[in-house]
């Protein structure tokens, strides 16, 4: 298997920064945009449920407000050192709200997987009526 490389992709968000956070960092908001359903277990294992397909992934970092960050069980399996995260920041200049995502893919899969993420994304600008 070949290296995964890492990306980041940037979006400029009409909502307040409180809102979107919990949009990307609670179970239900997440179920609102990003799978079908979340579920998480006491030891920080978060269920994404897509299609009736699973997918178990590890918080390793939360910084309430700011930045969440999962890997996933099969990634930390074969001790691969990547991790998906969001951030949410204020342009300090324009007072706007900024998403940040952070991901890692093999490098034919890069255009594929930033593709799918437009796709989320545009879910959650509906979501929040922007």
């Amino acid at each position: 298997m070949s290296e995964k490389k890492k990306y980041e992709l940037e979006y400029l968000l009409k909502a307040s920064p409180k809102v979107l956070y919990s949009l990307v960092s609670t179970p239900s908001g997440l179920s609102e945009w990003f799978a079908d359903n979340v579920n998480v277990s006491k030891d920080d294992i978060y269920t994404f449920i897509w299609d009736g397909t699973e997918e178990e992934a590890r918080l390793i970092s939360n910084r309430n407000g700011e930045c969440i960050k999962w890997q996933w069980l099969a990634d930390e399996e074969d001790d691969e050192k990547t991790y998906f995260e969001f951030r949410v920041t204020t342009d300090p200049m324009t007072k706007l709200t900024l998403f940040y995502v952070t991901d890692f893919a093999e490098e034919d899969e890069i255009e594929e997987a930033k593709s799918l993420w437009e796709s989320q994304i545009n879910e959650l600008k509906r979501i929040i009526g922007a």
